[in-house]
């Protein structure tokens, strides 16, 4: 029996098959080591999870109610609760607990707990963003945490919300946060409101009530590094141990592709007989990009030498323990640590440096701006001619004449 190299003493072993995890130790002990665990840390997590077990079936709990038990002990530990013993449960036994319930989420023996939201109404707005406005999850979580303070402000109840009301909210808000702060939390409210018009809940045109955020669009110079920066930062991840990060800083670097992007890229979407890539952008729209051959040598690279064996459709995972795939804050710290490696000064250390920075690259090396804005996917070209600001010669591809008389 596998379980028989991680549980080592029989107290332990007797209080798993005591417990609510008796039919499911030997198969989240090969979960762990699926997922890079150590073998001494497999250990002490399976004896973590007979002390919590056994402290459940006491408190007469079982395993359908897995996720009240959990509630249970961490209160119990916030509470002050301290072990009186060693097999006693503590805090790194509720800790471990999470983790089993993750297991056994990832088998399909529990199903997957639903988003929260503080009301409703919020949870409701979200369902309808997904389905009705194909809203990626990275904006929605950006919506969320404005609409629920909204909510919390005004009430759950949209028929009392008028211009008033709506108006005095944006204006306490904007004195606590920046400009840019205020534009954010100013979309995402007006398409809030717009669900509520769209469900009756409100009357048409309340959103118009929103006041406008002052500012001027594309008004600064992108932030870009040169092309002497992005050779030192692909050269900082050279070598074996970083097939990883070399993939990930080329799709950045070269296609422009967002954080959120390359994180949800699976093998599905690499099609390496037409040479291109998949890709589900803003509004969940379909589009395909070139896959070049540097691109396409990283992703073998890494996929036949440096990618662990874990049995998910998603092409980039973590490297260490619990294995998983990525997610976007994993490749800003990624993009992060390679601009120190390579030694580049920068203000903005995020992925979306390298997006602008592939922008430029192409605008100078003679990419014509229906071109850049092709691979950038912008919806709009005005977009992309806020790249040209970065060579005054690239100007005049999109400069209009001066309106009046010619100079004397």
């Amino acid at each position: 029996m596998p379980t028989g190299i991680y549980v080592r003493k029989n107290a332990v072993w007797d209080r798993l098959k005591a417990g609510m995890a008796a039919d499911h130790a030997a198969d989240f002990a090969r979960w762990l080591r699926e997922r890079r665990y150590t073998s001494l840390t497999i250990v002490e997590r399976m004896r973590l999870l007979a002390s919590w077990t056994h402290w459940a079936r006491g408190e007469g709990h079982t395993l359908a109610a897995i996720r009240e038990a959990y509630a249970a002990s961490f209160a119990l530990i916030e509470a002050g609760h301290r072990p009186r013993f060693r097999g006693d449960v503590n805090k790194d036994a509720v800790e471990t607990v999470k983790l089993f319930i993750a297991y056994l989420e990832d088998r399909g023996v529990l199903t997957r707990s639903p988003a929260k939201s503080s009301a409703p109404l919020v949870a409701e707005f979200a369902t309808w963003a997904r389905e009705q406005c194909g809203l990626a999850e990275t904006t929605l979580a950006t919506y969320l945490g404005t609409i629920t303070p909204f909510v919390e402000t005004l009430g759950d109840a949209p028929a009392a919300y008028d211009a008033v009301t709506i108006r005095t909210y944006m204006i306490e808000r904007a004195k606590a946060v920046s400009v840019a702060r205020m534009k954010g939390i100013s979309v995402g409210i007006r398409a809030f409101l717009r669900f509520l018009i769209a469900t009756g809940r409100c009357p048409p045109g309340l959103d118009h009530a929103m006041p406008n955020v002052a500012g001027w669009r594309l008004a600064s110079i992108p932030r870009f590094l040169p092309d002497a920066d992005i050779a030192r930062i692909i050269g900082a991840c050279d070598g074996e141990r970083r097939l990883r990060d070399r993939a990930v800083i080329l799709l950045l670097v070269r296609l422009g592709l967002r954080a959120s992007e390359v994180a949800r890229l699976g093998f599905d979407d690499i099609d390496w007989r037409q040479g291109s890539i998949r890709l589900w952008g803003k509004g969940r729209r379909e589009e395909l990009l070139p896959l070049t051959q540097e691109i396409g040598d990283a992703l073998l690279a890494y996929i036949e030498r440096g990618r662990p064996a874990l049995a998910t459709p998603t092409l980039f995972i973590t490297e260490y323990a619990p294995l998983r795939p990525i997610d976007r804050i994993t490749i800003k710290c990624l993009v992060k640590r390679a601009l120190k490696r390579g030694g580049v000064e920068s203000r903005c250390k995020g992925a979306h440096i390298l997006r602008h920075s592939a922008a430029t690259a192409m605008l100078r090396h003679g990419v014509s701006l229906q071109g850049v804005s092709t691979v950038l996917r912008h919806r709009s070209q005005a977009m992309t001619a806020h790249y040209a600001k970065v060579d005054i010669a690239l100007l005049s591809a999109i400069a209009r004449p001066w309106p009046g008389r010619s100079p004397c």
